[in-house]
Protein backbone atom coordinates (compact mmCIF):
# COMPACT_ATOMS: atom_id res chain seq x y z
CA UNK A 1 0.00 0.00 0.00
CA UNK A 2 1.25 3.45 -0.53
CA UNK A 3 0.21 7.04 0.36
CA UNK A 4 0.94 9.92 -1.86
CA UNK A 5 2.39 12.28 0.64
CA UNK A 6 1.24 15.67 -1.62
CA UNK A 7 -1.67 17.33 -0.44
CA UNK A 8 -3.95 15.08 1.62
CA UNK A 9 -2.09 11.98 1.41
CA UNK A 10 0.60 13.78 4.25
CA UNK A 11 -2.67 14.46 6.41
CA UNK A 12 -3.71 11.13 6.34
CA UNK A 13 -0.81 9.82 7.58
CA UNK A 14 -0.27 12.57 10.26
CA UNK A 15 -4.19 11.76 11.46
CA UNK A 16 -2.85 7.61 10.99
CA UNK A 17 0.39 8.41 13.03
CA UNK A 18 -1.51 10.56 16.04
CA UNK A 19 -3.96 8.16 16.64
CA UNK A 20 -1.57 5.08 17.11
CA UNK A 21 0.21 7.46 19.73
CA UNK A 22 -3.14 7.73 21.23
CA UNK A 23 -4.02 4.08 21.06
CA UNK A 24 -0.76 2.61 22.52
CA UNK A 25 -0.64 5.40 25.41
CA UNK A 26 -4.17 4.70 26.53
CA UNK A 27 -3.90 0.95 25.98
CA UNK A 28 -0.22 1.04 28.22
CA UNK A 29 -2.03 3.25 30.55
CA UNK A 30 -4.95 0.45 30.61
CA UNK A 31 -3.18 -2.53 30.67
CA UNK A 32 -0.86 -1.06 33.57
CA UNK A 33 -4.25 -0.51 35.32
CA UNK A 34 -4.40 -4.09 36.15
CA UNK A 35 -0.65 -4.51 37.30
CA UNK A 36 -0.03 -3.80 40.99
CA UNK A 37 3.50 -0.96 40.55
CA UNK A 38 5.63 -3.04 43.36
CA UNK A 39 8.72 -2.76 43.94
CA UNK A 40 10.11 -4.87 41.20
CA UNK A 41 7.58 -3.38 38.68
CA UNK A 42 8.78 -0.06 39.21
CA UNK A 43 12.41 -1.21 38.52
CA UNK A 44 11.28 -3.17 35.27
CA UNK A 45 9.94 0.40 34.00
CA UNK A 46 12.53 2.23 34.68
CA UNK A 47 15.15 0.01 33.03
CA UNK A 48 13.22 -0.39 29.74
CA UNK A 49 12.93 3.64 29.62
CA UNK A 50 16.27 3.36 29.84
CA UNK A 51 16.87 0.71 27.31
CA UNK A 52 14.43 2.04 24.74
CA UNK A 53 16.82 5.32 25.20
CA UNK A 54 19.70 3.61 24.40
CA UNK A 55 18.44 1.72 21.49
CA UNK A 56 17.63 5.04 19.85
CA UNK A 57 21.07 6.82 20.64
CA UNK A 58 23.32 4.29 20.41
CA UNK A 59 23.01 4.07 16.16
CA UNK A 60 22.78 8.00 16.19
CA UNK A 61 25.92 7.92 18.15
CA UNK A 62 28.10 5.14 16.03
CA UNK A 63 26.51 6.63 12.40
CA UNK A 64 26.14 10.24 13.12
CA UNK A 65 28.34 12.65 11.75
CA UNK A 66 30.33 15.02 13.71
CA UNK A 67 27.74 17.45 14.73
CA UNK A 68 25.42 14.42 15.84
CA UNK A 69 27.68 13.00 17.93
CA UNK A 70 29.04 16.51 19.86
CA UNK A 71 25.39 16.95 20.53
CA UNK A 72 24.99 13.35 22.27
CA UNK A 73 28.31 14.04 24.13
CA UNK A 74 27.64 17.52 25.51
CA UNK A 75 24.07 16.09 26.27
CA UNK A 76 25.26 12.91 28.03
CA UNK A 77 27.81 15.19 30.05
CA UNK A 78 25.29 18.01 31.36
CA UNK A 79 23.00 15.30 32.09
CA UNK A 80 25.23 13.63 34.53
CA UNK A 81 26.79 16.64 35.81
CA UNK A 82 24.11 19.47 36.31
CA UNK A 83 20.95 16.96 36.70
CA UNK A 84 18.95 19.39 34.42
CA UNK A 85 18.00 17.25 30.70
CA UNK A 86 16.45 19.94 29.71
CA UNK A 87 19.21 22.57 29.92
CA UNK A 88 21.55 19.58 29.30
CA UNK A 89 19.11 19.49 25.72
CA UNK A 90 19.40 22.64 24.79
CA UNK A 91 22.77 22.84 24.89
CA UNK A 92 23.22 19.16 22.44
CA UNK A 93 21.13 21.40 20.42
CA UNK A 94 23.65 24.41 20.28
CA UNK A 95 26.55 22.09 19.73
CA UNK A 96 24.81 20.27 16.91
CA UNK A 97 23.92 23.53 15.34
CA UNK A 98 27.43 25.33 15.58
CA UNK A 99 29.31 22.20 14.67
CA UNK A 100 27.10 21.72 11.63
CA UNK A 101 27.51 25.62 10.77
CA UNK A 102 31.40 25.23 10.61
Amino acid sequence: MSIDTSEMGTLLLVIIMAVVTIVTRWGGIFIMSYIPISHRVQQFISAMSGSVLIAIIAPMFIKGDTGAQAALLVTAVGTLVLKKPLLSIAAGIAMAALMRNM
